[in-house]
């Protein structure tokens, strides 16, 4: 795989984002905002995005201090590291490591064969732990060396987490979830949860939240026992966040609203309203007073823990892509695409390719869209009979390799409401 001339933008930073003042927004991504991690000290975050670029920010000031354009996909997954570097990881399988102020990484960590979606520091720093859509689990010495390979997932991996003694958890599309002894010649115990899973955090007493594409929220302890489950939402839970004391969980759906729950027993404690923007990720400040959000609107937002208000200015409503389709009943189907697809031929790409005039398209076929090798060797021509199946069995069994996230559309009243949209708003005519 080619690799890009790495890039990064400092000094002008603050000219190009115009950050004077943080006001709890922070402005510079051109796509969705698709991962967050904040350092330990509470002064920096680095965010990730379908726009292939990392940040990273002053929490202080809100200035754009590094622009770091490595990676030739979307940035899935970013990592604050104990030594002041940060991890960067996406849909090209590679896991970029970064110094402050270098111009390059100063390593990357390759053996993926499939996109990255998560990465996790161990508790002792030494560690880090990457998932990917190649179905293994990764375990890369920060110190240098060959990883450790984790093989058991029969699907896309999603989510990795530790537990406070060092083990490692994983939880994938194939609905089970791994705890991963230390001791490599020990089994991992293989726990099955009914629905597949996209979102993983640790909590306190060494219990583990769990998020599913089926909109519920479980609470599982390290036997892997579920000690509670609660409806979050109707559509796929998609981020989740705890705070640093273990003791609250933020949980994000498609095109829902925030939830922030008590980690003990998951009963709700506030609902902080995004305005319909959907959010992609989530992360707690160092101190856990205020909760950072990515949006699909390519901002990140803060919101206040206790009182549960929104920082700086309101969400203001032309950040609702759909709103230009409100009272048509068919487009609430085809909110979670908006994020990644245009509709209008003057709009062009986003993280995916324009959806303008697809049916009749052949896949892959869209100018200047770098598709993944997989899609360019398949033979599919867009109909409604194809996207109606692609929803129903799931991106990764219809169009196995590719970089969309993994949604289905089980109902099938949904399904034909999405082609009826698409069918009035992509015409070339």
């Amino acid at each position: 795989m080619k690799t890009k001339l790495a890039i990064r933008l400092m000094a002008v930073a603050p000219l190009i984002f115009g950050a004077a003042a943080y006001s709890a927004e922070l402005r510079g991504h051109g796509g969705p905002v698709r991962a967050i991690a904040v350092t330990a000290d509470g002064q920096t975050a680095i965010t990730g995005s379908f726009d292939t670029k990392a940040i990273v920010w002053s929490l202080e000031t809100g200035e754009a201090r590094e622009v770091l354009l490595f990676h030739e996909g979307q940035v899935n997954a970013v990592a604050a590291l104990p030594d002041g570097r940060f991890a960067t990881a996406g849909a090209d399988g590679r896991i970029a490591i970064w110094d402050s102020g270098r111009s390059a990484p100063v390593s990357l960590l390759e053996g993926h064969t499939g996109p990255i979606s998560a990465l996790a520091v161990s508790p002792d720093g030494s560690t880090l732990a990457s998932a990917s859509w190649d179905t293994t689990v990764r375990l890369w010495p920060l110190s240098g060396g060959q990883p450790r390979v984790l093989e058991g997932h029969h699907g896309n991996v999603n989510a990795v987490a530790f537990l406070s003694d060092g083990t490692l958890v994983s939880a994938g599309y194939d609905a089970a979830v791994f705890f991963w002894p230390r001791d490599q010649g020990t089994a991992p115990l293989r726990v099955e949860i009914p629905a597949p899973l996209n979102a993983l955090v640790a909590v306190a007493e060494d219990r583990l939240a769990v998020g599913g594409a089926d909109g519920k929220l479980r609470l599982i302890d390290r036997s892997g026992a579920v000690l509670i489950e609660t409806q979050i939402s109707s559509g796929p839970l998609i981020a989740l966040a705890v705070s640093p004391d273990g003791k609250r969980i933020a949980a994000a759906a498609v095109g829902d609203s925030i939830r922030l729950l008590d980690a003990k027993d998951l009963s709700p404690l506030r609902t902080l309203d995004t305005s319909g923007v959907p959010v992609w990720s989530l992360a707690f400040t160092a101190e856990g007073r205020t909760l950072l959000a990515g949006g699909a609107d390519r901002l990140v937002r803060e919101w206040d823990v206790q009182s549960g208000e929104r920082l700086g200015s309101s969400v203001a409503a032309e950040t609702d892509l759909m709103a230009r389709y409100a009272g048509n009943p068919d487009a609430q189907v085809f909110r979670a695409c908006i994020a990644c697809h245009t509709l209008d031929p003057d709009d062009g790409n986003r993280a995916g390719p324009t959806l303008h005039g697809i049916f009749g398209r052949r896949i892959a076929s869209v100018p200047g869209y770098h598709y993944s090798p997989a899609f360019r060797e398949m033979d599919i021509v867009w109909t409604p009979e194809t996207v109606s199946k692609l929803f129903e069995l799931g991106p990764s069994k219809y169009t196995p390799g590719t970089k969309m996230p993994e949604q289905r559309i089980s109902n099938p009243e949904d399904r034909a409401a999405l082609i009826r949209f698409l069918q009035a708003e992509t015409r070339s005519d």
